[in-house]
């Protein structure tokens, strides 16, 4: 079972541990939001196309497209 902590000595655990993250610059977060909307952009066009080929080959098959 684990050990009971004292409520001031965890928030004196959690500030020491809060102290160590290192934030990413504002730099390093613009280039990262950039990179996640363009490959959201590029995911986005990739199954567009997907489902409109395979909505053809599915109208030709069951011979229900022009």
């Amino acid at each position: 079972m684990a050990s009971k902590t004292n409520p001031l000595a965890f928030l004196r655990q959690v500030r020491s541990e809060t102290s160590k993250i290192t934030w990413p610059s504002r730099r390093e977060t613009m280039i990262s939001t950039v990179m996640v909307l363009v490959m959201v952009v590029f995911a986005s066009l990739f199954f567009f196309a997907a489902d409109q080929l395979i909505g053809w080959i599915l109208g030709y098959v069951l011979n229900t497209g022009n």
